[in-house]
């Protein structure tokens, strides 16, 4: 446990990341060993919870870890900034027993959002949520956290995600984000409604995930994963619901483990140009790299507590 250095100035909390317990949340992640060991190098004071099934259960694991009201929570598959761990959170009182979530870069195509990244939770906003496998089923707590108006997405970006360890670990990472990025705010469109009720930034996401990552080691794997979740979830009658349960997708992997994904890569990406208009391609290693270099090229932090939102807002002149 870390005494929490906090200042109150107009009802903002001032607060010290430093002084903030740290949780590392693990679960079956190839690298996590080795991780692990990176993380306590880096952040002594630091916990961890592993093996835990179920994502909202795992938070609430973490929530119980801490002795600190605000955690910070690390992935099993991420390696954060250590400067992160010297900035100054300004919580203003609109977000206490929230949650926010910085941005991380994806080892396999670059892409940099909040999949996978760091995150700082209230366990007020751990405690009281009902998500994942504690869900009751509704479209915006069945598979994500983030429709709740309190779990802030956050501009910058101080870590990076690796999920690609293993072709098992980057095919169902590709997967999860397949079927996730095709949702309208957790709920399944029509094919009809589909390019028009899509988040602009989830397609463009979805399309980065199913066309760039030969350069990496089994990065054909994460493209194949991502390729077949949107397959089974807008064209086939698969329930997408499903993928927050990962007994559920070692079932699928066991399944397609077998298969040549660049064959299978190819034959995907027919059905989903033709059937569903996405317009995605197979880049090679070289185009792989060369995307990626100019993709994050322009990308820079702002202050640590710059939320998406108001990036997007300026940016597009709301």
């Amino acid at each position: 446990m870390k005494p929490t250095t906090t200042q109150n100035i107009m009802d903002t909390q001032i607060i010290d990341i430093a002084d903030l317990d740290c949780i590392y949340l693990s679960y079956d992640e190839p690298k996590k060993e080795e991780f692990w060991i990176q993380i306590q190098n880096m952040v002594p004071w630091a916990e961890r919870v592993d093996g835990v099934k179920g994502s909202d259960a795992a938070h609430k694991a973490a929530a119980a870890k801490s002795n600190t009201e605000w955690f910070v929570l690390i992935d099993g598959d991420n390696l954060p900034d250590p400067d992160f761990f010297n900035l100054q959170l300004e919580i203003e009182p609109a977000f206490e027993g929230g949650a926010f979530r910085w941005k991380a870069t994806n080892v396999v195509n670059g892409l940099r959002y909040g999949n996978g990244g760091l995150s700082v939770w209230s366990r007020t906003f751990v405690n009281n949520m009902q998500t994942h496998e504690a869900s009751d089923g509704s479209d915006d707590t069945a598979v994500e956290f983030c429709f709740d108006p309190k779990y802030i997405a956050m501009h910058n970006c101080y870590s990076t995600t690796y999920p690609n360890g293993t072709p098992k670990q980057a095919w169902r990472a590709g997967f999860r984000e397949g079927v996730k990025m095709c949702l309208d705010r957790g709920a399944k469109p029509t094919l009809v409604e589909f390019e028009k009720k899509v988040n602009n930034r989830n397609y463009d996401h979805l399309c980065i995930w199913q066309s760039v990552g030969m350069d990496v080691e089994n990065g054909v794997w994460a493209m194949y994963g991502a390729r077949l979740g949107t397959y089974m979830t807008m064209l086939e009658d698969w329930p997408y619901k499903r993928v927050q349960d990962f007994a559920e997708l070692e079932k699928l992997w066991e399944s397609v483990k077998d298969n040549d994904p660049v064959e299978h890569n190819a034959t995907l990406e027919t059905a989903l140009t033709k059937r569903l208009g996405l317009p995605i391609v197979t880049l090679d290693t070289q185009q792989s790299k060369f995307f990626k270099h100019h993709y994050g090229a322009k990308q820079r932090n702002a202050e640590v507590m710059t939320t998406e939102i108001s990036v997007i807002r300026k940016l597009e002149g709301w």
